[in-house]
């Protein structure tokens, strides 16, 4: 059974982080190096604005904390066009690296700066790096008593950085010690008994197109749900400086697809329909996902959750 409700437009959401700022060049480039290193982020956050309001899509902007201080202005702008601001941690460090306390002073000190920047409350979260795994889960105990109502840092893959392969890839509520959570997981699409990752960062950078676009449909039409799309600005800055001292991995990881991202969005905007994750998720049933269970310490589930379908017969 496919659920009856109609599909509410596809998630829009950008990392407002700076290229430097990535998880993997933590070790090239410490935080003490960073307020040395020019800044390239009004640049490609300016053209993602444009791309947005030339197609009258608003987005979710998850900002760091440590950009909010610095560039107000440009946080400001991007409320005033309507976008939701949203939470990307403070200076970009990994959940499963941090403890509750200094996770939540993390929060606290990212969302006061954002909230002071942009005049408005900060509602939403996504996990730097998508870390937040099955031994970071307590993080959702701590955004919902936070105050947080939505979160976007699931995401049903194996990564080696991320990944909790076997969560419900459909939006769905999590209870926690401090009342439940909306949890928007970054979309995948099951292909050969696996769930493939689709439509934003080295994905959307790596996928040709035409493949992108079929496979967005495929999530559509035969899982049902709406897509999670998300970029970073320095997707769109293919001249950016090249980062020494890192793998091979990592490099290609950044730079592959730089000169087809903007290309790409363009004809995504056009294609798609958009909206951003808070008014996406009110336009959604969406059932408990009670195997993540709640509290602090790993969760590991008892099985494999219900297909939504079954959740909305139930």
């Amino acid at each position: 059974m496919t659920p009856t409700v109609p599909l509410p437009p596809d998630v829009f959401s950008v990392d407002v982080e700076e290229y430097f700022q990535v998880s993997a060049f933590e070790k090239a480039i410490p935080r003490t190096e960073w307020e040395s290193i020019p800044s390239r982020l009004v640049g490609g956050v300016s053209r993602i604005l444009e791309l947005l309001a030339k197609q009258e899509v608003q987005a979710t902007f998850f900002i760091l904390g440590w950009i909010a201080e610095r560039h107000p202005g440009l946080v400001a702008r991007i409320a005033a066009s309507g976008h939701e601001v949203a939470c990307h941690g403070y200076d970009h460090r990994l959940i499963y690296h941090m403890t509750p306390d200094a996770f939540r002073e993390d929060v606290r000190r990212a969302k006061a700066a954002i909230e002071d920047a942009s005049g408005s409350a900060v509602m939403s979260y996504r996990a730097p790096s998508f870390s937040v795994t099955r031994k970071s889960l307590w993080a959702l105990d701590v955004l919902a008593e936070m105050g947080f109502q939505n979160d976007a840092s699931v995401f049903p893959i194996r990564h080696d950085r991320y990944g909790i392969p076997d969560a419900d890839p459909w939006p769905h509520r999590i209870p926690t010690s401090s009342g439940s959570i909306r949890e928007f997981p970054s979309s995948t699409v099951r292909l050969a008994g696996c769930n493939a990752p689709l439509g934003g960062g080295g994905y959307l950078r790596l996928f040709p197109w035409p493949l992108t676009r079929r496979l967005i449909r495929r999530v559509h039409t035969i899982h049902r749900r709406p897509c999670m799309v998300y970029v970073h600005p320095w997707e769109l800055d293919p001249d950016q400086p090249c980062v020494s001292g890192v793998s091979w991995l990592a490099k290609v990881r950044h730079r592959v697809g730089l000169r087809s991202t903007e290309r790409k969005l363009q004809r995504m905007l056009a294609t798609f329909r958009f909206t951003r994750l808070d008014r996406c998720l009110d336009a959604l049933p969406l059932p408990e996902a009670e195997w993540y269970g709640c509290g602090s310490g790993p969760h590991a589930p008892p099985g494999p959750p219900r297909a939504f379908e079954d959740q909305v017969k139930a």
